[in-house]
């Protein structure tokens, strides 16, 4: 299920059955031009493998909205912030709370993160809409997916 209207009220019909959410953790940063165009890469690939994961977990799973951060932010802060949100998601009958990332400096917080970072060590660019692309997102999802499950 999606942060939409739509998935939102099938979701209040049925929320006893979804308890997984799953929040795609996205860096954004404008200072660096020579790594705008890996971000937005970062970006695509981040949101391409978050739906992805929906889709494969529909019934179970809840994508929330992106959380955007500026690249070179302090991780503490960042971290105060998405504790905010998992207060906020702890309010429905969520269990288990994964972060999707693509950003490596997270694997050095992740035993501070309330909910399990799952860190993609991805491309840094390519065509998304490539024949191999496709490839790596579906084992990539096929590999996800079955360590969500292993959770449940």
């Amino acid at each position: 299920m999606k942060w939409n209207k739509a998935d939102l009220a099938q979701y209040l019909e049925a929320k006893e059955y979804i308890d997984t959410i799953l929040i795609p953790l996205i860096p954004y940063q404008m200072s660096t031009e020579s790594e705008l165009e890996k971000n937005a890469f970062q970006n695509e690939l981040t949101t391409v493998l978050a739906n992805d994961l929906e889709k494969e977990l529909t019934g179970r799973v809840m994508l929330t909205p992106s959380y955007y951060y500026v690249k070179h932010a302090t991780k503490e802060e960042e971290i105060e912030r998405l504790h905010g949100w998992i207060t906020e998601i702890q309010k429905q009958p969520f269990s288990h709370v994964f972060f999707l990332t693509l950003d490596a400096s997270w694997k050095k917080h992740e035993q501070v993160l309330k909910g399990t970072l799952l860190w993609l060590p991805g491309m840094k660019s390519g065509d998304l809409h490539s024949a191999e692309m496709h490839r790596f997102v579906r084992d990539q999802v096929d590999q996800i997916s079955e360590l969500i499950r292993s959770y449940w």
